[in-house]
């Protein structure tokens, strides 16, 4: 995969992918990347997490995981299941057919406009989902946090490791399912396209490629811990895809189930 040129502000987000998983001291990198912070941002986990016996890798991001899952997926509102019901009912599904329907838009006269028309009568199910996503982000990090790199570094490299998880057989954080990434991708995109928290999903989409490349390279197991990858491998991942814009990742992820040049 080439890497393309990137800016000083790039190239020190690339450099924390490389230094948290060689094992470095994020405290550097994270005050230089503070100056950046805006004066009204939100987020940063500040309380006491206890020790969970068994559990691997990096303590905020196995608990901003957990959480995550809890939230979204095993114990959800009942308004946020309506949400996925009505997706579910408009769309056919909630990943696969919605990849559909972008994937045969896009590259076609009037892209993005088609797939953001497609989606606009399903536009307050996903503010729903946006905010109850970005929600729990907000929770455990502050915007442009570098330890959240940290956190989606850990998630594609299957090296959060977490006993907590009601399935024994999916007891690391990872993603489960070639077609995740490809749907997350896909929900950003399409709320960013509606307008919905638009420069949160053009943040958090970059992550989203990163953690997809990073497993599609380390092919974690899902049920018991996985060593890291070399620090150079994932800061190459990193540098291309942190600067990423969403027009460019639509390319990348015409590539399924991998990345173009990983197999």
């Amino acid at each position: 995969m080439a890497i393309h040129r990137i800016g000083r502000r790039q190239t020190l987000r690339a450099a924390l992918a490389a230094s948290v998983v060689a094992g470095a001291g994020i405290g550097a990198v994270g005050s230089a990347r503070a100056a950046e912070r805006d004066a009204g941002d939100r987020g940063g986990y500040g309380g006491h997490l206890p020790p969970v016996p068994g559990m691997r890798g990096d303590r905020l991001a196995n608990e901003f995981w957990y959480v995550f899952d809890d939230i979204t997926l095993f114990h959800r509102s009942k308004e946020l299941d309506d949400a996925y019901t009505a997706i579910r009912t408009y769309a056919g599904g909630l990943e696969a057919p919605v990849i559909a329907a972008w994937s045969a838009r896009y590259g076609r006269p009037g892209y993005p406009g088609t797939f953001r028309d497609w989606l606009a009568p399903i536009a307050d199910q996903l503010r729903l989902l946006s905010q109850v996503q970005l929600g729990v982000i907000d929770l455990f990090y502050r915007r442009r946090d570098p330890r959240l790199v940290t956190a989606f570094a850990g998630f594609g490299q299957g090296t959060l490791y977490d006993p907590r998880r009601p399935e024994p057989a999916l007891s690391v954080h990872t993603m489960n399912g070639e077609a995740g990434y490809h749907a997350w991708h896909v929900y950003a995109r399409g709320m960013a396209l509606l307008g919905i928290d638009r420069w949160r999903w053009e943040e958090v989409g970059p992550l989203v490629g990163f953690a997809w490349a990073l497993q599609s390279i380390a092919k974690p197991s899902t049920q018991s811990p996985n060593p890291p990858l070399p620090p150079r491998t994932v800061v190459e991942q990193a540098a291309y895809w942190l600067p990423r814009s969403m027009e460019r990742q639509d390319a990348d992820f015409q590539s399924y189930p991998y990345p173009q040049g990983v197999s």
